[in-house]
């Protein structure tokens, strides 16, 4: 992970567990992290709307996860592993930027650098899930009804 967009994804991570820790708004842990750390122009824009975006559809995502994250309930997942998974279905969802596969792959890069040895796996099935369950099917991207089965 040396992209700039990777580094911003690293960067909003660590933002996304510091508010999830502390509980602040994430303007003020943007703040916080943006005085402390060096982060390129280039990579700001992204990295400020990644955070933004995440903390804006918190309730949605984790109602997502919550639904797809079989067998495991949001407060019982490892702070990194939650965020992580915030941060990707933010992508998934409500990003144009970022293919799916892509969004994907950083989440489990990220889960493989910052999580536990299981981590990788466990956030690799939660976004399939997620993305499979979200992706428009192509009857309703050609507009036309689905086929009878």
């Amino acid at each position: 992970m040396t992209g700039r967009r990777s580094r911003a994804r690293e960067a909003a991570l660590k933002i996304l567990y510091q508010l999830d820790i502390t509980k602040d708004p994430p303007e003020e842990g943007l703040a916080i992290f943006l005085k402390n750390h060096r982060v390129p122009v280039s990579s700001r824009a992204f990295l400020e709307a990644l955070v933004r975006g995440t903390a804006g559809h918190l309730a949605e995502i984790d109602s997502l996860l919550s639904k797809y994250a079989t067998n495991w309930s949001l407060n019982r997942m490892a702070v990194v592993d939650r965020n992580i998974l915030r941060l990707a279905a933010f992508e998934l969802l409500f990003g144009n930027e970022t293919p799916p596969k892509v969004a994907i792959n950083e989440a489990v890069e990220l889960a493989k650098r910052f999580g536990s040895p299981d981590s990788s796996k466990f956030v690799n099935g939660v976004l399939d899930s997620l993305h499979k369950a979200q992706k428009p099917q192509p009857e309703q991207v050609q507009g036309e009804p689905a086929a009878p089965s």
